[in-house]
C-alpha cells in the first residue's frame, strides 16, 4: 500500500544550463567504436564470420528498438497519469474512504468504516501512534456500519494531535479470526501526479495512492 506521512516540502533550485549527449546516441557511438576496433584487431587468419557480424548488428538494433519502445511507453504513461489527475480534480474537498493512517487533531471525531471478519461475534479497535506503540484498545459493535471514533485512550482521555494507525481484531469467542486495516473517511486536500501514479493528499500530510480509495462522498456539515 502506497502511503506516506512525510510533510510536504517545496524546494526551489536555481536553473542551470548543461549540454548532454542522449544516452542512446552515446551507446550507439560506443558500439560502433568497439565493433570497428574488433574488426581491426581480429586475427586475419581467422576473421569474424559475416554471420557473427550480422548477429551483433541485429542484437544492438533490437536493443535500440526496445529502448525506444520503453521511452514511448513511459511518455504514454505520464500522459495517462496527467489525464487521470485532471479527471480526479473533482475529488478535492470531498471525503474519501481509504485504509491509511489517520490524522487526529485532538478534537474532531473521525468516521471509521470497519469490516469485521465473517462469523465474528466480537471486534476490537486497536489504535497505535506514529511510532507503532498501542495507545487504545476499544471493543466496538460487530458491524460494517460507520463508527465515529472520538480519539480516546484506554483511560478515557483525549489523545494528542498526531498521526494514528487503526486495525480491527475480529474474534469468535476467544479465538482471533484475523486482523485487518480499518478504512476511514478523510478530506481530500489535493490530487498529485508522481509521474507514474496519482495520489491524494489528506490532512497531516498523509499521501495515498488514489487506487486505494474505495468511496467518495460529500463532506458532512
Amino acid at each position: 500500500m502506497e502511503v506516506t506521512t512525510t510533510p510536504n516540502i517545496t524546494a526551489t533550485n536555481t536553473p542551470t544550463t548543461t549540454t548532454t549527449t542522449p544516452a542512446r546516441s552515446s551507446d550507439y557511438s560506443t558500439f560502433l567504436i568497439m565493433l570497428t576496433a574488433q574488426i581491426k584487431n581480429q586475427d586475419p587468419l581467422n576473421p569474424m564470420s559475416s554471420d557473427n557480424f550480422a548477429s551483433q548488428l541485429a542484437t544492438f538494433s533490437a536493443v535500440e528498438q526496445q529502448t525506444k519502445t520503453n521511452d514511448l511507453l513511459t511518455r504514454q504513461l505520464a500522459q495517462n497519469t496527467q489525464s487521470s489527475m485532471a479527471q480526479m480534480v473533482g475529488w478535492v474537498g470531498k471525503d474519501a474512504r481509504v485504509a491509511a493512517p489517520v490524522h487526529f487533531d485532538g478534537d474532531t471525531s473521525i468516521v471509521l468504516s470497519p469490516n469485521p471478519a465473517e462469523y465474528a461475534d466480537r471486534t476490537v479497535l486497536v489504535v497505535s501512534n506514529a511510532d507503532g506503540n498501542e495507545v487504545a484498545r476499544t471493543e466496538i459493535p460487530v458491524s460494517s456500519a460507520d463508527y465515529e471514533w472520538v480519539g480516546l485512550n484506554d483511560d478515557g482521555n483525549r489523545l494528542s494531535d498526531g498521526i494514528y494507525n487503526m486495525s480491527l481484531e475480529s474474534y469468535q469467542g476467544d479465538k482471533l479470526l484475523g486482523t485487518t486495516d480499518v478504512e476511514h473517511f478523510g478530506r481530500v486536500n489535493e490530487i498529485r501526479s508522481t509521474g507514474t501514479s496519482t495520489t491524494a493528499l489528506f490532512d497531516g500530510g498523509i499521501e495515498v495512492s488514489t487506487a486505494l480509495i474505495t468511496a467518495l462522498r460529500q463532506p458532512r456539515l
